[in-house]
């Protein structure tokens, strides 16, 4: 009986024994082909047939590549190339350009082949000209671009492409003191404010440049006339003046302003 219980002991290990050898094999044969397979894809990664050669822009001059180019020099741990076709920085790149550029709105990326890459740029469009707080007579102004959500992002040097050509003076958000990258104050309201100076000329008469202080706004006309107004009261501002225009002209310079603050009342200053 003894000798039979040992032989089945003897067995057991002896089978445990087995298993655990495999196991182990299986491990080392695993961690083999591991290594294998990850050397063979470094090895992959490093080939000119799967790493950028070239980048194309669309939409900019190809003078932004080098952004591109230099996001993408180096590898990642000293192993993968950053240039790889499969693992390109592509949110580097997108930053760095951004970055360096306020006029550019978004920036897209796609593969071209395995070693191409292709960069679509979107440029915002120029809404109005900022100016700065308020306008300064004797003084040269210089104003600067913004797009239709107040953002700042470059000087102004045509008033071409501008859907509102007049100028816009107005306090940034926030405490800086720098406009490019800046946005403007009220910036939500502006679509309605500038609707409102475009109405104006069913009147007879043009904007030449309106300022926006905290909630009032004053629409300066080409006559010389000031037309003051709640800012975001607009449709109630252009009805008034729809209602009373038998009674003053606009274009002929006979009115100092028009006030339109006080809620159904309108008060008219006329030259002397």
């Amino acid at each position: 009986m003894l000798g039979r219980l040992s032989s089945v002991e003897h067995g057991s290990v002896g089978l445990a024994e087995r298993r655990r050898n495999r196991r182990r094999r299986i491990f080392i044969f695993f961690c083999f082909l591991f290594l294998l397979l990850s050397g063979t894809a470094v090895y992959g990664l490093q080939q000119n047939a799967v790493r950028i050669s070239h980048v194309q822009i669309f939409g900019a001059v190809n003078s932004l590549t080098e952004y591109a180019t230099s996001a993408m020099q180096g590898s990642y741990l000293g192993i993968i190339p950053r240039d790889s076709i499969f693992f390109f920085p592509a949110y580097r790149i997108r930053a760095n350009l951004l970055d360096a550029h306020p006029e550019i709105a978004a920036v897209s990326i796609f593969r071209n082949g395995f070693t191409g890459l292709s960069i679509k740029i979107s440029e915002r469009m120029p809404a109005a000209r900022w100016c700065g707080l308020a306008p300064t007579e004797g003084v040269d102004e210089y104003c600067y671009f913004f797009d239709v959500k107040g953002y700042i992002f470059a000087a102004a040097t045509t008033t071409e492409r501008l859907i509102n050509p007049f100028k816009v003076y107005v306090p940034l958000a926030g405490d800086t003191l720098e406009p490019i990258r800046a946005t403007v104050a009220n910036n939500e309201k502006l679509p309605s404010t500038f609707d409102f100076a475009r109405q104006l000329s069913t009147l007879g008469v043009s904007v030449t440049h309106v300022v926006i202080r905290t909630d009032e706004v004053d629409d300066y006309l080409s006559s010389g006339t000031r037309i003051t107004y709640v800012l975001g009261d607009e449709q109630n501002a252009f009805t008034a003046l729809i209602s009373a225009k038998e009674n003053f002209n606009l274009s002929d310079g006979s009115i100092e302003y028009i006030d339109l603050r006080f809620g159904g009342k309108m008060y008219i200053k006329r030259k002397q």
